[in-house]
């Protein structure tokens, strides 16, 4: 009974392991993850909560202030008679309850201001998850190269080791010379090296993509996921028109206008005195006064000049960062887009020529085993179908890579 209750619990362990390593993300699960739970986007995102909290301070009215003075006889000889130094006859007191009063609209215009900043902290927080998502991104395609990679050379490594058998095999019959064989085992040894590298590149990108995505889980990446989900088949002026209203560094840059005009009013209605006006109540030597205070600046010398000008540049600075920012915005979705196109052409080539390498290598391997052709022939063979192997996948990495730059740089990586 003991027995088979360790095996089921045996069996139930492995299982779990298995689901576990059986974890494989897309593409589009790994954007969504690192959207969710990348450790560099949540300090950005509390920026937001931050920036309302200014909203509730812009929304606050200014506090009554108190004022006490108390004035107090200390000469005995200038009490009121048959008094002594604590009766209220022989002190003056002065209670005073004042409040400032926001004119000129300053309090509007300061919640004006201020929500204007939580809609650029929301831009701002929008381009950090875009800039996120496409690291997160081209670390999958990272992933997926060096997976591609290691299996290549896993392939080849096994077609090499099969045939060192082979050799040996011949070579102790005569059919071929030592050289032969050792031209192979060098081949063979050659992989092997490879091999162990590329096994630790993997290892070391797979970190990185569990870093960016926050995982905490063992995971992989789902290797037959074609990665292109989105048409991008419009025309160039189309895409940038598209990321002009896409992009949300854009939307902050604009918003960042918005909120230097409302300065501008805001710093045009603090040049207006702030009156405080208030109540007094001063029982002097116990005879009881009532009055009325009210204070305000006199704007002889200082009406806010410096603040208005800096406000009036601050809105020359903007309007000159959003245009220079649609400059390199159409740039960046030109050359993207040329490159993406590039490298669409090239994985095509690349498809036939890949075929073509595999009948020449499965041509000269048939050959060379009965003995119709050379070792060199062979081994140039086998060289040429890797390269050309690691050419096509590296141009199909380039391809995927562009078009997830391309998804950058139109903003459209925040709709995967």
């Amino acid at each position: 009974m003991q027995k088979n209750l360790l095996l089921i619990i045996l069996c139930m362990a492995g299982l779990l392991t298995s689901m576990q390593a059986q974890t494989r993300l897309t593409l589009q699960q790994a954007l969504s993850a690192a959207k969710s739970n990348s450790p560099f986007l949540k300090p950005v995102q509390l920026n937001t909560a931050i920036a309302q909290g200014d909203v509730v301070s812009a929304g606050l009215r200014p506090n009554p202030v108190l004022n006490n003075q108390t004035l107090q006889l200390m000469n005995e000889k200038n009490f009121v008679p048959d008094t002594k130094f604590y009766n209220p006859r022989n002190r003056q007191v002065w209670w005073q309850l004042t409040k400032q009063f926001q004119v000129s609209g300053q309090r509007k215009y300061k919640l004006d201001v201020a929500t204007k900043n939580v809609t650029v902290t929301e831009k701002v927080y929008a381009d950090a998850e875009r800039n996120i998502l496409s690291a997160a991104g081209n670390k999958w395609l990272d992933v997926w190269i060096n997976k591609v990679n290691l299996d290549l050379i896993q392939e080849a490594k096994i077609n090499i080791d099969s045939l060192v058998k082979i050799q040996e095999i011949r070579l102790k019959n005569q059919v071929i010379s030592s050289s032969e064989l050792a031209r192979t085992q060098l081949l063979l040894e050659q992989y092997v090296l490879q091999l162990k590298n590329a096994e630790q590149n993997y290892k070391n990108e797979l970190q990185n993509l569990k870093l960016i995505t926050g995982s905490t889980d063992n995971l992989g990446i789902d290797e037959k996921d074609p990665v292109i989900s989105l048409d991008l088949q419009q025309e160039l002026d189309s895409l940038i028109s598209l990321s002009y209203h896409q992009r949300p560094d854009l939307q902050a840059a604009q918003s960042t206008i918005d909120v230097a005009k409302s300065n501008i009013r805001l710093q045009r209605s603090l040049a207006n005195p702030v009156p405080e006006l208030g109540l007094i109540w001063n029982p002097q030597n116990t005879i009881q006064y009532f009055g009325f205070f009210g204070t305000i600046d006199l704007p002889v010398f200082s009406r806010n000049q410096g603040e208005i000008r800096k406000s009036k540049v601050q809105l020359q600075q903007s309007e000159q960062s959003l245009s220079a920012l649609k400059q390199q915005v159409q740039t960046e979705v030109q050359t993207s887009w040329h490159s993406w196109q590039l490298n669409r052409e090239t994985v095509e080539k690349y498809k036939s020529i890949l075929e073509k390498a595999e009948q020449v290598l499965q041509s000269v391997r048939y050959a060379y085993t009965r003995g119709g052709t050379t070792i060199i022939d062979f081994l140039d063979a086998q060289r040429t179908w890797f390269d050309t192997q690691k050419m096509y996948y590296e141009a199909l990495y380039n391809y995927r890579k562009s078009y997830l730059q391309l998804l950058n740089v139109t903003g459209l990586i925040n709709q995967l």
